[in-house]
């Protein structure tokens, strides 16, 4: 079933957290932010909607890098009932992606219960200062990979939080498949 987060509360700072990465090491999150800002994106394996961007999310990390904005992917689906949202198969669909960034797994939930993450994709795009400035979509693609050339929103979004320390006030929603909740005890 698809959700649709809200919108970006402009200047929410977010509480940092140490995860476990896929290459063995424990990462926190906020540490990841380079000089002129931070991306974090929940994300997860099995998303037909993160399917679908996946290579064009590692692009657009790799590009944002180049502006001095860090990059940090989050899983915090429940793999018991998704096993292929594994920390096993986190580490297979990194390499086979070829993640230049953390991949992390809060396998606690916390962090997504904390930010108020709702979908896979969801990205929150900070600037130098840790502000929110950024809840947007990655770009117009759906279930399905968007035509090349359409608008990159998070990049050109991003661009302008480096360029002005604001992000746009027009952003369209990412829409994706709901994270994957554990059941309450």
């Amino acid at each position: 079933m698809a959700a649709v987060p809200p919108l970006c509360d402009f200047g929410w700072k977010p509480f940092d957290e140490r995860l476990p990465g896929v290459d063995g090491k424990t990462y926190s999150i906020l540490d990841q932010a380079g000089e002129n800002g931070l991306v974090v994106a929940f994300i997860c394996n099995h998303c037909p909607y993160v399917k679908a961007v996946i290579d064009r999310i590692v692009r657009d990390a790799n590009d944002l890098s180049a502006l001095g904005v860090g990059f940090v992917a989050i899983s915090s689906n429940d793999p018991s009932a998704y096993p292929e949202d594994s920390f096993d198969n986190m580490k297979l669909f990194a390499e086979e992606h070829g993640f230049t960034f953390p991949y992390l797994f809060d396998e606690t939930q916390s962090v997504a219960r904390g930010w108020d993450a709702v979908c896979t994709p969801d990205f929150f795009g900070f600037n130098a200062k840790l502000e929110l400035q950024y809840r947007g979509r990655l770009d117009a693609s759906r279930r399905e990979t968007g035509p090349a050339g359409l608008r990159r929103d998070l990049y050109e979004a991003m661009r302008q939080v480096v360029e002005t320390g604001e992000g746009p006030r027009e952003q369209v929603a990412s829409m994706g498949c709901s994270i994957k909740w554990k059941d309450a005890a």
